[in-house]
């Protein structure tokens, strides 16, 4: 992600601010020119205050280009602070999302709409996707709940951020391959998707993955059958363009200005990324915690992400002023 100024004073606020710490302006983030703006003029999404939303308004909705995906939303008076850090997880994928200039729509066939559900008494809800609908359990805006499923399922990168980049990588499948002339290119790198998906999570679940996934797989979860592996994948693309956009906007390159979202190939990415990772492993270990990037990028997993790449790249525009 790149670094974001003031418009008054020019002072540096980050993108989840809401005003400028220095001279107090109320901003909105216009997500078309990827920029903040006063506001007013500009007029904040109808979730700015019930889910802290700081985008400005789609005038025709009322809401901003990330909330106007929303189906079913909690209740802001039982649920306002986990509901809030899911939106603004999902505002961070929208960041990618719109810098990738892939396709979001709200309406028809192949809408893009997200459910924000609480379990019941009688009902416990499952994070997932179907069609197009993405649903997360509320219950994963609450850090210590989402801390404690993450380390019993042994997940590394179980966060909010997470969640929406899995999630909508099953999506893009759907809009972007199964029906594309690039099905059988993705079945020979990632395994053929028609293989029975309940019998596959049923036995990784039972026996555990595949003693053998790290030499194939960017996660054991991957391993569990093709879709996830493609998910997965998906996910782990968009979390390296993100992080090395933002490491490189603050200087952490240590070489010419790059431009991930605008790379050749993935190879490029991989390139510049794993010497920012070791730098901030590093850091990590001198501080006393865990590597932030626990990973090794080996051969079959940057083939699949040179797919992933090859998929999503030729949708970037060089005149919306973010390329």
């Amino acid at each position: 992600m790149k670094r974001f100024a003031c418009p008054t004073c020019e002072e540096e606020v980050h993108f989840s601010n809401h005003s400028c710490v220095h001279c107090a302006t109320t901003l909105g983030f216009a997500p078309e020119s990827q920029s903040f703006t006063p506001a007013p003029p500009a007029v904040l999404c109808r979730n700015a205050n019930a889910a802290l939303c700081n985008w400005v308004a789609d005038p025709a909705s009322g809401y901003c280009r990330a909330c106007q995906h929303n189906r079913t939303v909690p209740d802001a008076a039982d649920h306002g602070e986990p509901w809030a850090k899911i939106e603004r997880a999902k505002r961070r994928l929208f960041y990618s999302l719109i810098r990738w200039n892939l396709p979001t729509p709200v309406d028809g066939a192949q809408a893009l709409a997200f459910d924000f559900l609480a379990d019941s008494k009688d009902e416990k809800v499952l994070t997932g996707h179907a069609d197009g609908l993405i649903t997360l359990n509320v219950a994963e805006g609450d850090d210590a709940t989402r801390e404690a499923r993450r380390t019993a399922m042994g997940e590394p990168y179980r966060t909010l951020i997470g969640h929406m980049r899995h999630e909508v990588a099953h999506y893009y499948w759907q809009v972007l391959v199964q029906d594309s002339n690039r099905l059988e290119e993705c079945r020979a790198l990632f395994g053929d998707d028609r293989a029975d998906y309940q019998q596959a999570l049923k036995t990784h679940y039972a026996n555990g993955p595949r003693p053998d996934w790290d030499q194939s797989f960017v996660s054991a979860y991957a391993a569990s059958h093709p879709w996830e592996d493609f998910a997965e994948t998906f996910a782990h693309w968009l979390h390296m363009v993100d992080g090395l956009d933002t490491a490189m906007a603050y200087g952490m390159g240590g070489g010419a200005p790059f431009d991930p979202y605008g790379a050749p190939d993935a190879q490029a990415v991989v390139d510049a990324f794993v010497p920012v990772s070791i730098a901030i492993n590093a850091v990590n270990r001198a501080l006393g915690q865990p590597d932030l990037y626990p990973f090794v990028l080996n051969a079959p997993v940057i083939d699949k992400m040179q797919f992933i790449h090859s998929l999503i790249a030729p949708y970037r525009v060089v005149s919306n002023g973010f390329m």
